[in-house]
């Protein structure tokens, strides 16, 4: 057993090849005595069945525990095959080197990956910080906006609408005062027995002027609204500074002034024809200039609209720069909304970036797995089934050959254990796994 067991060692050790002058391969000894050994090795096992198929008279079940038995002794002498082992382990070897760099390899791009998850989350905090801070921009703007370089009167708004809360009532003063004094001035019947107020400023003036018919309606309806007509384009005119704006304001102010006079001139003549005698003369503007009336309707139309004028101008401007505060809201308002899809952007690449992490964790994890597999098939001994089947199937011709020539029972009880060994010889081969096609090997660890 020692001497066959050295001489399947010697099959595997690497020497030498001579070669002619033709550079053709020569037969060696080496060669010769590997094929002297295998057939050595193939007649070793046949004889080792035949005289086993002796000693068990061809039994199924004996052969059976025969055939575990030289599958045991064929693992036993691939345990010894030093350099066959390592021709073998040569695969799984380089297999394994492969693995580690593809380890190396994963491991610096998991590396540059976790390095980008940490940049993209200081992307993220950074934009964050910046909507943070134009929140605070947005909110300090209306109280400090030279501090972001707006050109801006600060507290716009709250002049704003003060100037529109005093705006307001000036304005139902002038419809109320505008639509009383042109009904009196051009549809009013005056009576003797009223006083001065009742016939300058009559409370269903605009009721009155509608019953006397739709153009009269018409005409107290709308006549305060040719009044801030004109104020808005006196505003309008002094946004731009020129002598021909300024020219026109004035122009504005002359018109307003002569409507006034003209109201006045009206209602002081009524009252005058009420009150005249025969002595008296007749009316004329030299008269109305003397009349304390006269002029009493003229200011209270004239300088109230004047102020109307001026605040609506104020509350124009405060509109403007209030508008400039509010221009700046509105832009870091969108700024916001830019770096908040940024930061959408940057969780759906932050989102892949960690799945790139997950998957590359799982192929280290997949690798490493895979090189303890190959470790272990390293450390242990690798037993090369298919050269099993070889020998087991000389040690079976050996069994049969018994059974044909020896055995002395009928032909056909013969046949009959023959198929039976048959069985167990092919159950034997797939237990070990040398009937599969894609299993070369199995694998023991060693002891």
């Amino acid at each position: 057993m020692n001497a066959m067991t050295s001489n399947i060692k010697n099959l595997f050790r690497l020497k030498t090849v001579p070669v002619d002058e033709n550079q053709n391969q020569l037969p060696t000894t080496e060669t010769v005595n590997i094929e002297e050994t295998e057939e050595s090795r193939k007649r070793t096992y046949h004889e080792s069945g035949y005289r086993d198929g002796t000693r068990n008279s061809g039994n199924h079940t004996a052969l059976s525990i025969c055939l575990d038995a030289i599958y045991s002794k064929f693992q036993n002498e691939e345990k010894q095959l030093v350099e066959k082992q390592s021709k073998l382990k040569e695969p799984y070897l380089n297999e394994q080197k492969n693995k580690e760099t593809e380890i190396k390899g994963l491991t610096v791009s998991l590396d540059n990956k976790e390095e980008k998850l940490n940049n993209i989350g200081e992307d993220i905090k950074n934009v964050q910080d910046k909507i943070e801070g134009l929140k605070f921009e947005i909110n300090d703007l209306p109280r400090n906006p030279e501090a972001y370089s707006v050109n801006a009167t600060k507290g716009a708004s709250t002049k704003f609408w003060i100037g529109l809360i005093l705006l307001i009532p000036i304005s139902l003063y002038l419809f109320t005062f505008y639509i009383s004094t042109s009904y009196s001035a051009f549809f009013k019947s005056f009576d003797a027995n009223g006083n001065i107020i009742q016939s300058v400023l009559d409370a269903q003036a605009f009721n009155k002027a509608w019953d006397e018919g739709p153009l009269e309606g018409a005409f107290v309806t709308l006549i305060p609204f040719v009044f801030l007509g004109l104020g808005y384009l006196i505003h309008m005119f002094g946004e731009n500074k020129s002598f021909g704006n300024y020219a026109k304001i004035a122009l504005l102010f002359i018109i307003t002034f002569v409507f006034d006079a003209i109201l006045a001139y009206e209602i002081e003549s009524k009252l005058y024809e009420l009150n005249k005698t025969f002595e008296s003369l007749p009316f004329d503007l030299k008269i109305a200039f003397t009349k304390n009336q006269f002029w009493g309707i003229i200011f209270a139309g004239f300088i109230v609209y004047i102020i109307w004028g001026l605040v609506f101008d104020f509350v124009m401007k405060e509109h403007k720069e209030k508008d400039k505060i509010k221009n700046e809201q509105i832009r870091r308002q969108k700024d916001i909304l830019i770096h908040q899809e940024r930061i959408l952007d940057f969780e759906k690449e932050k989102e892949e970036v960690r799945n790139s992490i997950g998957s590359i964790k799982e192929l280290i994890a997949k690798a490493k797995g895979r090189i303890e597999e190959l470790q272990n098939i390293i450390d242990g001994v690798i037993i090369p089934t298919k050269d099993y089947k070889l020998y087991a199937s000389e040690y079976m011709q050996g069994w049969i050959t018994f059974m044909s020539e020896k055995l002395a029972v009928s032909q056909s009880v013969k046949q009959e254990m023959i198929e039976e060994c048959k069985k167990q010889y092919n159950y034997n081969l797939n237990k070990v796994g040398a009937n599969s096609d894609s299993q070369n090997s199995v694998y023991m660890s060693v002891l």
